[in-house]
């Protein structure tokens, strides 16, 4: 019996399909920036960043657009179409949107936010490492058939992927596919769950940040560092603020692409001399594969670049709009995010998706743990959360939501999540392969 065919959505144009995305932004942003009425209400529940998932979701959901599709050709065989607004975005804002939220970056005061930050980040990893197996062996108590599967049909094999998405990121997932074989026809389910279980996780986070406050005094956090970088952000922006010119569009134009050519160009060169050059690269299950990754590279030589900036006059570009015109391009990229998730099938596999739900409360779980234990701000808790299950594309966006000022934090543990990305999800899926096997 053949799979059915993915489904050819109502609009298939690119052109038309960015449009509408654009279309749904301006609507939510439109909508959140009222004061009174039903809709200041209603993102007072609803954080607006989850309904910049959430719109092109429905569209996708409902067969308006899609990210894939599949049509027949006239000998039979199977054609695949694959939107080019994701790769867009996650090529070319991306990079640039790096470039220009850490431009007026202030590396000393970021510093002086101690350490919590990274132990926070680390608890991150740890939870997603051990959370795998543990619910592995919870769901076998139930459902022993979901944990199943031999050779490359495996569950923990495809969920291995999972473990590299949230560890690290797409980079990291592609390595883990590429490691251990997972059944190529049923590996949509596994994307599915990834993308599901991390979007619910992330709404969750979001509706935390209306409630800061709270949660830092429940956890008894000491939350002056922040407030510091904050206040002396902030303290810059005012002083620095102008009426952005046409030169100066020019110039912040001409710093994020040409570093985003830069960082393709030096990427793909440095992936592929190391490929060629070492062998613990060019092994899919050596801990130094994700430097073979130009994704991997890209990010990095963004993030470098714009901190780079940083230490000339091309800061007080940030008067001008510089990370705002960032924003703009992350959730351009959060919106094709949104298409890929097909709400409809969530609940296709209740029992990989219980796997995956029960996965993300233990990384949840242990966050709490340890941020009561060490009394870590709810803010650190939420990004070096991010910071592994979303990578470059979440974390920025998240950490501002909290402040515009700390986009950076974000924007640099991110990077950290693609360097141990790798070796985190190997030990995760060996681990996995052992529950299983119980």
């Amino acid at each position: 019996m053949t799979e059915p065919l993915l489904p050819t959505p109502l609009i298939t144009d690119d052109t038309v399909v960015f449009g509408l995305l654009a279309l749904c932004l301006g609507f939510i942003f439109y909508g959140s920036s009222k004061n009174t009425g039903f809709w200041s209400k209603f993102y007072g529940i609803v954080p607006g960043v989850l309904m910049c998932y959430l719109l092109p979701g429905i569209l996708a959901s409902t067969g308006i657009v899609a990210e894939k599709w599949e049509t027949l050709s006239e000998t039979g065989e199977i054609i695949t179409h694959t939107s080019s607004l994701y790769y867009v975005a996650s090529r070319y804002l991306l990079p640039a949107a790096l470039v220009l939220m850490t431009l007026s970056i202030d590396l000393k005061a970021i510093m002086n936010l101690g350490s919590k930050a990274l132990i926070m980040f680390l608890t991150g990893s740890l939870g997603i490492i051990i959370g795998g197996p543990i619910a592995i062996l919870i769901v076998s108590i139930f459902s022993p058939d979901t944990v199943g599967g031999n050779d490359f049909d495996a569950i923990w094999r495809g969920l291995s992927t999972i473990a590299g998405s949230w560890i690290g990121g797409g980079a990291n997932q592609a390595a883990m596919y590429e490691i251990f074989k997972y059944n190529p026809e049923k590996y949509g389910a596994m994307v599915l769950v990834d993308i599901v279980v991390a979007n619910i996780w992330m709404a969750v986070i979001l509706l935390g940040v209306g409630r800061t406050k709270q949660i830092d005094k429940w956890l008894k956090a000491d939350t002056s560092a922040i407030e510091t970088l904050k206040v002396k952000v902030t303290a810059f922006a005012e002083k620095i603020t102008r009426v952005p010119t046409l030169k100066d569009y020019m110039m912040m134009l001409c710093f994020a692409f040409t570093a985003t050519g830069i960082a393709h160009f030096f990427g793909n060169n440095i992936s592929a001399m190391l490929t060629n050059s070492f062998e613990s690269v060019r092994d899919q299950k050596s801990f130094l594969s994700f430097l073979g990754s130009s994704f991997f590279w890209m990010v990095v030589i963004a993030t470098a670049a714009g901190i780079a900036l940083s230490f000339t006059k091309a800061k007080n570009y940030e008067g001008a709009g510089a990370s705002k015109i960032g924003g703009m391009f992350i959730y351009l990229l959060v919106a094709t995010i949104g298409m890929k998730m097909d709400l409809g099938k969530v609940l296709e596999n209740p029992g990989l998706i219980a796997i995956g739900f029960i996965w993300i409360s233990i990384h949840a779980g242990l966050l709490i743990l340890v941020a009561k234990l060490i009394k870590a701000p709810f803010f650190f808790l939420a990004v070096g959360s991010q910071a592994n299950v979303g990578g470059a594309a979440s974390a920025p966006v998240v950490a501002a939501e909290f402040h515009p000022s700390l986009t950076s934090v974000g924007v640099l543990l991110a990077v950290f999540g693609y360097v141990v990305g790798t070796g985190g999800a190997l030990l995760c899926a060996y681990l996995m392969e052992v529950a299983s096997a119980l």
